[in-house]
């Protein structure tokens, strides 16, 4: 499985290196449409890849923060029940610790081989 994700990542880095080198030629990225350059003009000219690979990580990134947000409130959930489990734990051994005297020998006998198991 290892070598197939390996794999599979080389040939999307083969396909990153050609799409970058078939795409060299500059273009002018504008920061507002023609209309509106009356107000403010910023223009820049970069190559092709460049424009395509900035737009392809901008929108994984935006992606990544909406599932992370969708996501919050199952993760709240789950510290929530790691904290609960936590406590039952602790109630569960102290209550152990109570109920489990040395007079009582059948219990000490099953304590003992609940542990060795």
């Amino acid at each position: 499985m290892r070598l197939l994700k390996m794999l599979f990542l080389a040939i999307v880095m083969v396909g990153i290196v050609i799409l970058s080198l078939a795409n060299r030629e500059a273009v002018t990225v504008n920061l507002l449409p023609q209309g509106l350059s009356d107000v403010y003009v910023w223009s820049m000219d970069i190559p092709l890849y460049l424009v395509s690979l900035a737009s392809i990580l901008t929108g994984l990134m935006i992606g990544y923060v909406l599932e992370w947000l969708r996501e919050s409130k199952h993760r709240r959930m789950a510290a929530e029940k790691r904290r609960e489990a936590s406590q039952l734990a602790s109630e569960v051994d102290k209550l152990r610790k109570q109920h489990l005297s040395e007079e009582d020998e059948v219990l000490a006998i099953l304590e003992t081989k609940t542990k060795n198991a």
